[in-house]
Order: C-alpha cells, then sequence, then structure tokens
C-alpha cells in the first residue's frame, strides 16, 4: 500500500527541550524540583483541560500562577523563562517541506489554544497540508478520535498514512487504528525510519 499521508507531533518532535538550563534556573528561583514544574505545566488539570479547549491557554497559565503563588504581572516572564530552552527543527521542517506535493503532510499534537498562533509567528505552517490541535479539535491522543479526525481532514486511509510521535502510547495508538507509526528519539534516526518506510511503500 503506497503512503500518502505524514503526520507529525509538535512538541518534543519539532519542537524540543535541548536545553534544560533556563527552567532548571525557573525551578531553583521558584524553590521547586525541576520534575514539579514539569507536572504542573503540563500534567496538571488545568493542562488536561487546555489540551482539550476546556480553557484557554491563558486560563491554564493563571492557573498555574495560583499555584506557585505568584503574581499575574509575572505570567509572561515565568512563560518565557520556561520554554528558553526549546528549539525549533529546522531540518525536519525543511524535510517535511520536500515530501509537500507528493505526499500530504499533518500535524498531530495535543496542545493547548495557543499552538496555531505561535506556528504562525515562527512562519512554518507551509510544512503542513493540515494542523489538528486537540485544544481544537476536542480529544486528545491517544484517544482514536483524534487520529480519525486527522485522517479525514486529509482524506486519507488509516493503511496509507504513517505517524511519528515521541510518546510509545501514541505511536501505540495510532497502530491500533490501522496506521503505520514511528517512534521518534532523534530526528536523524526519524527521518532515515520514514525515507526508508516511504521506499517500501511507493
Amino acid at each position: 500500500m503506497t503512503i500518502r499521508a505524514v503526520f507529525v507531533d509538535m512538541g518534543g518532535v519539532i519542537v524540543r527541550t535541548e536545553f534544560q538550563a533556563p527552567r532548571q534556573h525557573l525551578a531553583d528561583r521558584l524553590g521547586m524540583e525541576y520534575e514539579d514544574l514539569i507536572k504542573l505545566v503540563f500534567d496538571g488539570e488545568s493542562a488536561q483541560q487546555a489540551s482539550i479547549g476546556l480553557i484557554s491557554e491563558d486560563e491554564h497559565w493563571a492557573t498555574v500562577m495560583r499555584r506557585l503563588h505568584r503574581p499575574a504581572s509575572e505570567t509572561q516572564a515565568v512563560r518565557d523563562e520556561f520554554f528558553a530552552g526549546d528549539i525549533i527543527d529546522t531540518d525536519l521542517l525543511d524535510f517535511l517541506r520536500s515530501l509537500r506535493g507528493k505526499i500530504k503532510v499533518g500535524m498531530i499534537s495535543n496542545a493547548w489554544s495557543g499552538l496555531r498562533a505561535y506556528i504562525l509567528s515562527k512562519k512554518f505552517e507551509d510544512a503542513f497540508d493540515a494542523m489538528i490541535i486537540s485544544a481544537e479539535v476536542k480529544a486528545m491522543k491517544p484517544d482514536a478520535r483524534i487520529y480519525q479526525i486527522a485522517l479525514e481532514k486529509l482524506a486519507a486511509l488509516p493503511s496509507e498514512s504513517v505517524f511519528l510521535d515521541d510518546f510509545p502510547e501514541n505511536v501505540k495508538a495510532a497502530r491500533a487504528v490501522g496506521m503505520q507509526a514511528i517512534l521518534f528519539a532523534q530526528p536523524e534516526q526519524a527521518i532515515k525510519e520514514l525515507k526508508l518506510l516511504l521506499a517500501n511503500h511507493k
């Protein structure tokens, strides 16, 4: 079966935390452990609510600031420092751009309401034919619904599609709906595996 659609995750794949020092400095400044700060921002109840669009990203950060006992006036500074170690993988984006026209390219991301605006501000929306963001579609990985929504967006059959993600449970869920899937560890490994898969399914 020919691969007609490639889907990729955003956080941990295209945008990755390559430098931990800014986040560690923030945790130190707030008097908390690094892992506890990450859990508060990404795994708390408000983070989950924001991920399926029940609350906005700004409302989530307001909750975070209350939990940190910090004033709302510091919100932007905390957000900036928390994400200061993140990089955008321009090589991976260029590879995805090179596929477009021959293969449809989509993004499936568990993300808050601000992701689309972030991508537009960084000017890499052209790498995708469609962006499926959990906060917008009210479903998040590994829920089968978000994969089905993505497939419908690109008019692709599961058997004609491959998904790239850094979480094993999300890769497993994609396979459960009939997609092929690659577990992302390093960009070079992921591109190599994806190229091999595409070559074997022409």
